[in-house]
């Protein structure tokens, strides 16, 4: 149903280096890129989450309500992608554990430019 989540920063270089690693763990790499834009993706065709400063020339800034989850294949891959957010600057908006009664599990942060993502496991 998603063919591509878009994520807008301020500095193209450092949110790059941030999301490379951090996708990298659930098995993204770079899909394509440009001077200003960069995509993530599992596989060429597949869903893809994009980076890019704003076409407009405006600042990025971030979404009240808007966030993204990124899909992991178990709950200690949430825990290395939570755990690689934050060491590469990224703020904890909600520790890896148990949500929904155990349906999931989920931790929550912020990138760099404050856009708020999750990683998640579905039980």
């Amino acid at each position: 149903m998603i063919g591509y989540v878009t994520i807008g920063t301020n500095d193209h270089q450092r949110a790059g280096e941030f999301y490379d690693a951090v996708l990298a763990i659930l098995g993204a790499s770079r899909a394509f890129e440009a001077e200003n834009f960069i995509a993530w993706s599992l596989k060429s065709d597949g869903p893809k989450v994009c980076l890019t400063k704003p076409y407009d020339g405006n600042t990025a800034t971030v979404g009240n309500g808007m966030m993204i989850g990124l899909t992991a294949q178990s709950a200690d891959m949430v825990d290395a992608v939570h755990r690689k957010a934050l060491e590469l600057g990224a703020k904890d908006k909600g520790a890896p554990g148990p949500r929904g009664g155990g349906r999931y599990y989920i931790g929550y942060f912020r990138d760099l430019d404050g856009n708020k993502l999750c990683a998640i496991h579905f039980e």
